[in-house]
């Protein structure tokens, strides 16, 4: 049986990825079957950390909140991912999976207060730990929300599931012969300002030189391949 490459990930998922084209909401099977792919790599023996957005419900930088307070609109998003990470915890626990969720935000009757060395001693336990809330800051999102938890637990890399194959050098929805990276350095894709994740999430990943690969959710088996270091999506590296 092959050896997982990475010891610890961070998975970062959208909210979206939960609505599964419903565009709101929890679409209960696809969490279903998003916990069962978790739950697999988690039977390799990886540990594994969660974020997962909010836009399934709320985004602050959404045209739903163009006329909201920047910093209200954003405690809202963040509260959204508070939902969804309590859809992922029961989804991951009926599969088996001890899941703690551990949030920016304190609320202690729901969540976790995030604390470091807790969220790393949940990890070397063998429990997911889903990180909620973002970073508890306004103007930062989830994907700097993940960058920051992928430095704080010593990951070995970044894993962020999205709905196309890779990154490209435009958007493949609307342009047919848009070229997808197999790798690709955080300097080229802060210059071509590829929208992978936001510049904030990069620079910090190239300063701290924590790999990502970005990967199709949609196709069943993805998370497990790229934790096994198959040739899948494409890599962002130093």
């Amino acid at each position: 049986m092959a050896e997982p490459i990475y010891k610890r990930i961070l998975l970062k998922l959208s909210g979206e990825a939960l609505a599964a084209g419903q565009g709101f909401g929890v679409d209960n099977d696809r969490v279903h079957e998003i916990a069962a792919e978790v739950a697999d790599v988690h039977r390799l023996g990886v540990q594994i950390g969660l974020v997962v957005g909010g836009g399934n419900f709320f985004r602050g930088v959404s045209d739903q909140a163009k006329t909201m307070d920047r910093v209200s609109a954003d405690h809202m998003g963040m509260l959204a991912t508070v939902i969804n990470s309590l859809a992922l915890r029961d989804a991951l626990e009926k599969q088996g999976v001890h899941t703690r969720v551990m949030s920016a935000i304190e609320m202690n009757q729901v969540a976790e207060p995030f604390i470091r060395l807790r969220a790393i001693r949940h990890l070397e336990k063998g429990r997911v730990a889903i990180f909620a809330a973002g970073t508890g800051n306004p103007y930062f999102s989830t994907d700097t929300a993940a960058s920051l938890r992928a430095m704080e637990i010593k990951a070995d890399v970044i894993m962020k599931a999205t709905k196309v194959e890779g990154i490209y050098d435009c958007d493949p929805v609307k342009n047919g012969d848009a070229k997808m990276f197999d790798s690709i350095t955080f300097t080229e894709v802060l210059k071509l300002g590829l929208g992978v994740m936001d510049a904030t999430a990069i620079s910090l990943c190239r300063e701290n030189e924590l790999p990502i690969v970005i990967f199709n959710l949609n196709t069943k088996g993805n998370i497990r391949r790229v934790c096994l270091g198959e040739k899948v999506g494409s890599t962002v590296t130093a």
